[in-house]
């Protein structure tokens, strides 16, 4: 087998969905005994400011939960395949697994765009 670089490793990572990168570190994790975990560094808040109130943090990242696929559950597919480019069967594996996690790490926007899609399909989705 040959060998790949860095550099097709990391173009080979930007063609999979977010999904598809999600199993594979869960399978790098269990194939090497490792665990993919944030430094504590970035974990720990700062020091305070010293004001009496806390200051409220921003969410900038969200993910999009699917719940429950409904009742129309072959339109709830065609969803979820035009917003996570999976194939056919990931997809309607993804819809009959619900709960499971659809986007993961998407913006408000993106995630609000994927609610309304998923529920007008008949899907029950939350954000969190």
């Amino acid at each position: 087998m040959a060998k790949l670089s860095t550099e097709e490793l990391l173009e080979s990572f930007k063609e999979m969905t977010l999904i598809e990168l999600s199993d594979f570190v869960k399978l790098f994790e269990e194939t090497f005994d490792v665990k993919a975990a944030a430094p504590a560094a970035q974990i720990v808040a700062g020091p305070s400011s010293g004001g009496d109130a806390p200051e409220a943090e921003v969410k900038d990242t969200f993910d999009v939960i699917l719940e429950a696929a409904g009742d129309k559950k072959i339109q709830v597919i065609k969803e979820v395949r035009a917003l996570t480019n999976l194939g056919l069967k990931e997809a309607k594996d993804l819809v009959d697994g619900a709960p499971k996690p659809l986007l993961e790490g998407v913006n408000q926007e993106a995630a609000d765009k994927a609610k309304a899609a998923l529920e007008g399909a008949g899907a029950t989705v939350s954000v969190k």
